[in-house]
């Protein structure tokens, strides 16, 4: 039997959100910011027994290249994307499997026996999320999952690829393997700075794996940390931002480099390496606060419903328009999750 063809091909660290509300008294006890990710240290390991003991917790499935590949199945037919990372042989893992499932997104994990599979705790307060990430297994994949019988028809089959800002911290050269198999096929490698830290602390990995890319996906948090840690003469200024993420070197010239930054409810910035003069930005249909549960999530449905659209061929102000409308449904439901029965979106 010949082996699926994806057409999407997304990779990072599966994680199961443990999402908690009214989390005040958490940010100020564990030293947290309101709207922030970071990877636990030492001081933070107490907390996720703290929220099973004092907290209700909502256990939604979570990873942030994940959640995208989910926003991209949800929006494009089954089976057409795929995701990886590392998971353990737990009853995290098997959650998250019905997640994917239930949003048509096929999953290729290297699984490792005995492990636990990674948890983030997500501290509501307000229209804020802080994420706590312990990675766990998820930190252990390995670059030979991609070259195994299983995975490999699957990378040639793929024409984008989607590896979120999280992984670099461990998986760098996993990352490399994908963007310059993508750039020497002509394909289209797809990053999202995923959170502030990834620039400033692991700028190292991102100026590896930027030649590759030819989508780069990220907030305002995100750019004003990328522009900061690289010395930029503007570091507030989105679109001068997005234009030099833009003409940073690039692999395969062939095809120009589209950097797409979201500002939450504000506009969304679209700048491409081809027509620099020519800077896009996109109104954001603002919800009203009553209609808000959470913004857990909200960047990766935008990150997968702009990448569904990607995929379909759509034009790429259709592409941010699919973006903005999983974003808004994200934000109207409990954490990184999609409406069901499925709604039209591209």
């Amino acid at each position: 039997m010949a082996a699926p063809s994806y057409s999407l091909f997304c990779m990072g660290n599966p994680l199961l959100d443990m999402q908690v509300i009214n989390g005040e008294g958490l940010l100020k006890k564990y030293d947290l910011k309101e709207n922030d990710a970071i990877l636990a240290e030492e001081k933070h390991l107490p907390l996720y027994d703290e929220i099973v003991k004092n907290h209700k917790i909502t256990y939604v499935a979570g990873g942030a290249a994940q959640n995208a590949a989910r926003g991209a199945a949800y929006v494009l037919p089954p089976h057409s994307v795929v995701y990886t990372g590392c998971v353990g042989d737990d009853d995290l893992a098997e959650q998250l499997k019905e997640a994917n499932k239930r949003e048509g997104l096929d999953e290729v994990y290297l699984v490792k026996k005995g492990e636990k599979t990674g948890a983030c705790a997500v501290i509501i307060t307000g229209h804020h999320r802080s994420l706590v990430t312990t990675l766990r297994v998820a930190e252990k994949f390995e670059k030979s999952h991609l070259a195994s019988p299983e995975v490999a028809p699957l990378v040639d089959a793929a024409k984008v690829f989607y590896v979120e800002g999280y992984f670099l911290t461990h998986g760098i050269e996993s990352a490399l393997d994908l963007g310059k198999k993508s750039s020497e096929a002509s394909k289209v490698f797809a990053l999202n700075l995923s959170a502030p830290f990834i620039p400033q602390f692991f700028g190292l990995q991102i100026q590896q794996i930027l030649p590759y890319t030819d989508i780069v996906i990220g907030n305002e948090a995100e750019a004003e940390a990328w522009a900061s840690a690289t010395g930029q003469p503007d570091k507030t200024d989105l679109t001068a931002i997005a234009k030099a993420i833009a003409i940073q070197p690039k692999s395969n010239p062939s095809r120009p480099r589209i950097v797409i930054i979201t500002h939450g409810p504000k506009s969304t910035t679209l700048v491409s390496s081809a027509a620099l003069g020519d800077t896009k930005v996109y109104p954001v249909n603002p919800l009203k606060d009553e209609e808000i549960v959470d913004t857990n999530g909200a960047g990766d449905a935008f990150a997968g419903g702009f990448l569904g659209a990607f995929v379909s061929g759509k034009s790429l102000d259709e592409c941010v328009e699919a973006g903005h409308k999983l974003g808004s449904m994200c934000v109207q439901l409990v954490g990184p999750q999609y409406k069901w029965p499925k709604v039209q979106v591209i």
